[in-house]
Parts: structure tokens; sequence; C-alpha cells
């Protein structure tokens, strides 16, 4: 080889290199997550609002409004939403739609209905409940009957005519998994997105609800891993929390707690989560905002790690 030819192969060699790492730093800028979580300060119109989101660094949100709002004020909260590049994560219907209580289960399944009726007007991923519980006493507890086959025929049923009552064409019903009543598992799930049989039934994860023993609370990334390579197609909305396994006694006993205190991995969680378009994950269940700052500062931290901007 002449020094010329091997010199113009130097050059492409080095072109091909560039343009390689190119495109490296292209898809590792393209893969992201839309964090968000509650905010604290107060707000009066969708700019305030939008101001509070992103004053956290958000770029998905719980619905800022409840139902019976104004249509007007729902199509300016949705309007500045989408100008932000802000995604409504999900409108939270929680109640007891399969009480043993009649009067309580006509509540649950009106203010079902309605929840889905604004997750639809304000374009939010998904409106998103529990399936309920036979518990008379603690509406979201455990109860004998919770994994019958009886209650996962009625919980079909009744999600059924939740979403043949509101006919959504551009949000999703999901259900949030739970340790002690359906859906309590990928698998689980999977049989009630098949049984339900309805376009608009979607998935909402949250994997901390599906650590149950010390072998999922061990083997977590397992059971991530296995959520979205089983459901991934399915899920509107995530849910971040962490968990503890306490360690001095013989009886697990397992324990939530703000993302980073824990062992839930955040790593998988992310990776996999970043496969999906625009689907949110949404902090929960912590007091302050001081508290939501720390969560998030770990998450944005984890996802540095694994070249996923959040």
């Amino acid at each position: 080889m002449n020094r010329r030819s091997f010199t113009r192969m130097a050059l492409q060699t080095t072109a091909l290199a560039g343009v390689a790492s190119a495109l490296g730093s292209f898809t590792r800028a393209r893969s992201s997550v839309r964090l968000g979580g509650p905010v604290f300060d107060k707000y009066q119109s969708p700019d305030e609002w939008i101001a509070a989101l992103k004053k956290q660094g958000y770029r998905a949100a719980y619905c800022p409004v409840k139902v019976g709002t104004p249509a007007a004020d729902i199509r300016a909260y949705e309007q500045a939403a989408r100008q932000a590049d802000i995604v409504i994560s999900e409108v939270g219907a929680w109640s007891n739609p399969i009480s043993p209580d009649p009067k309580m289960a006509r509540e649950a399944f009106k203010k079902c209905v309605d929840s889905l009726a604004l997750a639809e007007d304000i374009g939010a991923n998904c409106c998103v409940n529990i399936s309920g519980s036979k518990n008379s006493v603690h509406w979201a507890g455990p109860h004998p009957n919770n994994l019958s086959q009886g209650t996962f025929d009625e919980i079909v049923e009744v999600t059924r005519k939740i979403l043949n009552e509101v006919q959504p064409t551009r949000t999703y019903f999901a259900l949030e998994p739970m340790p002690w009543t359906y859906p309590d598992s990928a698998d689980s799930y999977l049989r009630l997105i098949k049984a339900i049989n309805h376009r608009r039934f979607g998935v909402h994860m949250d994997p901390m609800n599906l650590v149950v023993s010390p072998r999922s609370f061990y083997g977590n990334e397992e059971l991530i891993r296995e959520c979205f390579k089983k459901l991934g197609p399915h899920i509107r909305s995530c849910h971040g929390k962490d968990i503890i396994l306490k360690e001095d006694t013989y009886t697990p006993q397992l324990f939530e707690c703000r993302p980073g205190l824990g062992s839930l991995d955040y790593g998988a969680f992310l990776t996999e989560l970043s496969k999906l378009p625009n689907i949110p994950l949404m902090m929960e269940h912590l007091t302050t905002a001081e508290e939501y700052q720390l969560a998030a500062t770990y998450i944005r931290t984890v996802g540095e790690k694994q070249g996923i901007t959040l």
C-alpha cells in the first residue's frame, strides 16, 4: 500500500469513527423518561401550573383539575400542557367499585366513570384505579376472596361497564397492580387484558407493588424486566416508589420508602421505561416538596449513569 492510499484510508476511518460517535451521541440524547410528581406551589391558572412544573424540571404531571371543572378550563389546561411539552399522565379514580357495600360500589363506579371522562377530555394518558377489594373496612385492603375467580370475573365485568359508559377514544382506563388483588402479577394482568378485551383498557405499572416476598425483593430486576417484556405495549403510566425489607425479624416485612432509600432497581426500571415513548414516571406518597426533590435527584442520577435524561 503506497503512502497516498494509506492516508486516504486513515481519513476514511477517522470520518467513519466520527459519524459513529455522532450517531452514538444522538442515540443517547434521544433516550429519555418523563419524570413527574405533585406540585406544592399553589396555582390559579394554566400558566401558573406550568411554571410550578418547570420549577421542578418535570415533563409529566398529574391531572391539574378535578371532576366537575368547566369544559373551557379543562381545554385551557390541556392546551397549556401541549404547548409546554408536558404529558398529563393520569387521572386518579381511587375507589372500590367491587366493594361488598352496594352504596360504596355504586359511588365508586360513578367516580371511575367521571374520572375516565375527565381523562378523555383533558387528554391524559390514562385514568387509573385499583380493581378494588372485598374488604368491608379497608377499601384497598386484603381479603380472602380478592384473588378468587369470582372476583376476577367481577373485575372484568365492572371494568367493561366503566369503559362502555365513557367510550374513550384517546385515553385509557388502567388498573394499578396490588399485592392482594388482581392484577397481582404480569401474567394476571395479561389475563385481565384478554378477558376485558377492550382496546382502551391499558396498564398502569408500579413494580414496587409486586414486590411481595424476599424472592421478589432480591430479584426485583428480573421482575421489572418481565413486566415490561410482557406488558410494555400496554403501559400508559408508571409510579415510582422504593422498598425496604426489614432485616431484624424472622417474619418478612416490606416497607415503602422514598426512591433511593430502598432496593428497587431503578437502573432496570428506567432502562425498560425509556424504550416506551412518552410514558411518564410519576413519584408519589411522599409528604413534602423537599422529599420529592430528593427522590427526583436520585432518579435523575441513576438515569444519568444509564445515559437516560429525565
